[in-house]
């Protein structure tokens, strides 16, 4: 039988339909009437926002490279118009989908809850005179109206910053229209809460600003009015190998961001064609890129109303995460951590022990020292006051980096304060970003030893998003990990290559080779009868060259789950390829953030963690770290109670068919509904109870093992 050729484009999904079909599952849960309402409203605006970044990085690039003449197909051998064109026709259905979930679903259900948004023409007497009183104290004090002529350019509108255009005519010129521009204040809330009795009342402050033109316009007629909003190329470009001080580029290109090309024009679905075509011109605009809208302009904003109301019944049930204890033979988490490792599972398991960790380390006069990675960080961050307090009196090293996306202006400030307080400051390596999660100190304990203590983690040093995002923090005393990890450092702050960095895997060095080596070892062992089994988890599968080599591990016999929330590449279940491959995605409650990678290894079971996805920009532009689980209960926790309960979801889970369609688990088997008695599991929610104590891992169903089958290599689909 002829050797199939891995490399075909037709075993490839297309990454930026892989997006929208991730961004699709989470309008999903808006849709969801199971989900509470006030959560079904965040999930859409969470869709929103992420379609923002979309273009803002992704469709922006696109747009780049077309304008640029680049003609080279992806794996998936689509070429770039080919895939602007997918994009095109995927937005504009998707945000249709948004704004009939908004429209026909949320807005009406909320409404029943006593929670409205208002038009104009809805506001009673009491209502009208709260707008005006507010437009004339608060609104009318920050418009700056603007009229286009020779002498008033159109103003330099920045990205995202909502707006409304007039069509204007001077009273005394019939004959003439001219455009007019304000810009909504960024000062004030998009949502304006109402006086009502019984009711949560909002209007939005677009409606103000074009209920109060008149006012701003004397002279003219206004013969039509909309809101629209602007999304701009959000991508830094620098050349780094040329930059004297990397801050300063960042900074510099951050302002230049604000102002880059536009890529999407949202404007009313009625605004008068002669305003849609004055905005398209002007921001230079192909016809695909304007999306006209029914309802809000930035559906995003609607996340202040999930702020602004309590109606706990409509949301989430509150929960309090498992508090790390202390065994009592140990005085502290130092003495703890000599003991065995700690292995922490966010949000379930509490933030807290990671930030008392280097809490306790700045506090501790045995601290000599602390070595700290910064990717992305809360504003009100609790680590980075630690590092300043703790520079006072021992060597403290941060790795801040400049260039995290969207993060760069907070991730500046904090450089220039940590600096300021004495710590060293490095911004990583020319060319790669720090996005490995580290934090290393270094002890004279009581017993007169010196030692290294570390966290590694799969998620960033952020104590907010680590109460929604699913994470894992392994603190350990292990020496040969410890000593890794000071390696790792070594090589951020002097470039100083070590002959390896075992038993950790670090990108850009040796994680793709190894992480290649870890799956062609699982399919020897299949070859040869052993126990074959790859299950991973993680944010994205994107790079080609681990994509053919589970393709041959497949061929080979070894049976592999992926557990992939968002982008995936590769095709599950293609004949003779992929047979033995399962894709799944789980998108509920808290975003799916942790990276987890299990070898059977033919019986002795390996088990990672890692900062890392299967990415080209994590295994080739990036530092990162995989991590083995040495603690035997750590691998087992992960292993069984963790993997497994991701894999026998049939709540939040959606199985990639390898038509590169999501559906339920129970569509994947063909069926139209759930078998009558299926029990629903939602691994969350599993999770959940697990750490308040209300559930027991003997209470999971038992994932159903693979099927053994023969695989017919030779013809592909």
């Amino acid at each position: 039988m002829a050797r199939l050729a891995l490399d075909n484009p037709a075993y490839y999904i297309n990454r930026e339909a892989s997006w929208l079909a991730f961004n699709r599952r989470v309008l999903e849960e808006a849709q969801d009437e199971k989900n509470p309402l006030l959560e079904r409203l965040k999930f859409l605006s969470i869709s929103a926002s992420n379609l923002d970044e979309f273009f803002e990085v992704r469709v922006a690039g696109l747009v780049q490279q077309i304008e640029d003449g680049y003609t080279e197909a992806g794996p998936d051998g689509f070429t770039l118009v080919e895939e602007r064109d997918v994009v095109s026709r995927d937005t504009h259905e998707f945000v249709d989908d948004q704004y009939h979930c908004w429209n026909e679903k949320l807005r009406p259900a909320l409404a029943d809850h006593g929670i409205r948004v208002l038009g104009l023409h809805e506001l009673d007497s009491r209502a009208r005179a709260f707008i005006e009183e507010y437009c004339e104290k608060e609104l009318d004090l920050l418009l700056t109206p603007v009229t286009v002529d020779p002498a008033h350019p159109f103003p330099r509108v920045i990205n995202k910053a909502l707006c409304v255009a007039f069509l204007l005519r001077r009273r005394r010129r019939s004959a003439l229209t001219y455009t007019g521009v304000v810009t909504v204040p960024r000062a004030l809330p998009r949502l304006v809460r109402l006086p009502s009795d019984g009711t949560d009342d909002f209007i939005f402050l677009a409606d103000l600003v074009a209920f109060h033109a008149s006012r701003m316009y004397h002279g003219y007629d206004i013969v039509s009015s909309a809101a629209f909003r602007v999304t701009r190329n959000s991508n830094l470009y620098l050349a780094e190998e040329e930059s004297r001080n990397l801050l300063e580029s960042v900074r510099t290109e951050l302002h230049n961001r604000r102002k880059g090309d536009a890529v999407r024009l949202e404007i009313e679905a009625d605004a008068d064609p002669e305003i849609i075509e004055r905005l398209r011109t002007n921001f230079e605009l192909e016809p695909w890129q304007v999306f006209s809208v029914h309802g809000p302009v930035n559906l995003s904003r609607l996340f202040n109303i999930y702020e602004q109301t309590a109606h706990p019944d409509l949301k989430f049930r509150p929960f309090s995460p498992r508090e790390l204890r202390l065994t009592a033979k140990s005085q502290d988490l130092f003495e703890e951590l000599r003991r065995h490792d700690v292995l922490l599972h966010h949000p379930f398991d509490s933030y807290d022990a990671v930030v008392s960790f280097i809490e306790a380390a700045a506090q501790d006069s045995r601290v000599l020292s602390i070595k700290q990675t910064l990717y992305r960080t809360n504003e009100h961050s609790l680590i980075v006051p630690a590092l300043i307090s703790a520079a006072e009196k021992k060597e403290v090293t941060a790795v801040v980096e400049l260039k995290a996306r969207f993060d760069e202006d907070t991730n500046i400030r904090w450089a220039r304060d940590l600096e300021d307080a004495g710590v060293q400051v490095f911004h990583g390596l020319v060319g790669l970003k720090t996005h490995c999660k580290l934090s290393l100190l270094v002890r004279r304990d009581l017993d007169g030893v010196t030692r290294r203590y570390a966290h590694l983690g799969t998620g960033n040093y952020n104590a907010s998003t680590a109460r929604i995002y699913t994470d894992l923090s392994l603190l350990t005393a292990d020496p040969e990990i410890t000593g890794a990890v000071h390696d790792v450092f070594s090589f951020l702050t002097a470039y100083a290559e070590h002959p390896n960095y075992e038993p950790l895997l670090v990108a850009p060095l040796d994680l793709a080779e190894r992480c290649l080596g870890l799956i062609e070892r699982e399919a020897e062992h299949a070859r040869h009868g052993r126990p074959a089994r790859i299950i991973a988890k993680m944010n994205a599968l994107l790079d080609k060259n681990v994509i053919m080599a589970l393709y041959r591990a497949s061929q080979a016999g070894v049976e592999i789950d992926l557990i992939v929330r968002g982008i995936c590449a590769l095709r599950p279940g293609v004949r003779g390829v992929s047979d033995r491959i399962r894709v799944r995605s789980i998108v509920g409650r808290f975003l799916e953030h942790s990276r987890i990678f299990s070898f059977a290894n033919g019986g002795q079971e390996e088990v990672y963690l890692a900062s890392a996805d299967w990415m080209p920009r994590n295994l080739y532009e990036r530092v990162e770290v995989m991590f083995p689980l040495q603690d035997a209960l750590g691998r087992e926790r992960v292993r069984h109670e963790i993997l497994d309960s991701y894999l026998v979801d049939n709540v939040k889970a959606r199985v990639l068919r390898k038509d590169g369609v999501y559906v339920r688990p129970w569509q994947a088997e063909g069926k139209r509904k759930p078998p009558a008695g299926a029990v629903a599991f939602s691994s969350q929610d599993f999770l959940l109870g697990l750490a308040e104590g209300k559930q027991s891992v003997e209470a999971m169903p038992v994932p159903t093992p693979p099927k053994r089958r023969r695989v017919a290599v030779g013809k592909g689909r």
